[in-house]
């Protein structure tokens, strides 16, 4: 019989081996299509200008997921910033930064896996934003003048990780269901349903979504109020009424600039993460499998599956203080997110787009 663990609060990152090749490939079929018409998408539609605002998001996105918050159970959580970006530019746009910041992720610092990048990307790059937009499109149309769009806002950050959530949960919950050895241990992650779904939702229901609804109303808010022009479907706002002829390139070029000023602070400030005792669930290697879980045993292809030699792992350099290589990460991962984004906004260029400015 398996015992259940004292600490049951799951990783948003699956790592490899905690599910089936096979589990992963599916996800990789499902995103690559999804993978490609959100990037035609986004080369078709949009501008350097908007090009630069999305590297910029996905810069925060990277920046958010590194701030972990402790969450029931002495474990943590972090939020994604995948639906303040659906918002703000659309969720097409949303797909490609998380999914970039994800393989990222994955690729240096080993948060996330290689074989799971495809369930990672199909939770967080495409359920969250997709479920975020449209949840904010409802609402805006349904509830009352006031603070309808901050309402609007919340409700579909917090209800977009939280469903993200739950498809980690059924994801890893089905592995002991369909991949046993011989003896009836798990080959992959070793628990259920019955585990993995409260383990899921509960943490994220009382913190985490909390973090990623917040977040979006904060940032969303900003937004709106310095350059509206820049979020999609804002047809109502007549922004050359009230900035004047050149009151657009003035904001653009302000938000700009404090757009990466904020990535800054938010770098430099990324240790705090650091505070957070405890480790999310799941994000154990096979060294401390059974002290971590409570098992007798370590599943065997976990014990040894697949194995990523990243070049940061943890967010961390050997030689370097915690403090000091959590924020070499940060800014490392700003600077290959920047570079990703303006290579994009070439291609932009080259398709016949122009910039606003």
């Amino acid at each position: 019989m398996i015992e259940v663990p004292d600490t049951v609060t799951l990783a948003m990152h699956i790592p490899d081996n905690f599910i089936s090749p096979s589990t992963g490939a599916l996800f990789y079929v499902i995103m690559i299509p999804v993978w490609v018409l959100c990037l035609r998408y986004v080369i078709r539609n949009s501008t350097p200008e908007k090009m630069a605002y999305l590297g910029a998001g996905a810069a925060f996105s990277f920046l958010i997921m590194m701030f972990n918050v402790p969450t029931p159970g002495g474990t943590t959580a972090h939020g994604v910033g995948g639906a303040l970006i659906a918002l703000l530019l659309g969720p097409q746009y949303a797909t490609v930064a998380v999914s970039v910041a994800l393989l990222l992720q994955a690729l240096l610092f080993g948060d996330g896996g290689l074989i799971t990048l495809g369930a990672n990307c199909f939770n967080m790059a495409f359920v969250l934003p997709f479920v975020a937009y449209g949840l904010y499109v409802l609402l805006r149309k349904v509830l009352p003048d006031g603070w309808k769009e901050r309402v609007a806002e919340f409700v579909s950050g917090y209800i977009g990780i939280t469903l993200a959530a739950f498809c980690v949960a059924l994801e890893l919950g089905v592995q002991p269901l369909l991949f046993k050895a011989a003896d009836g241990k798990a080959l992959y992650f070793p628990f259920t349903f019955n585990v993995t779904i409260p383990a899921m939702l509960i943490p994220h229901l009382a913190v985490a979504s909390v973090v990623e609804g917040l977040v979006t109303v904060v940032v969303v808010e900003f937004v709106r109020r310095t350059a509206p022009e820049i979020i999609e479907d804002n047809a109502r706002v007549n922004f050359a009424e009230t900035a004047g002829a050149d009151g657009k390139q003035v904001a653009h070029a302000g938000l700009r600039k404090s757009a990466w000023i904020a990535l800054a602070v938010v770098a430099v400030l990324s240790p705090i993460g650091l505070l957070a005792t405890g480790d999310a669930w799941g994000e154990w290697g096979a060294e401390d499998f059974m002290s971590a879980t409570g098992l007798n045993y370590v599943p065997q292809y976990i014990a040894h599956g697949f194995s990523w030699d990243a070049l940061l792992p943890d967010y961390s350099l050997q030689g370097l203080p915690d403090i000091a290589g959590y924020i070499l990460s940060a800014v490392i991962g700003i600077a290959v997110l920047t570079i990703v984004f303006r290579l994009l906004a070439l291609a932009v260029s080259g398709n016949g787009k122009t910039s606003a400015r």
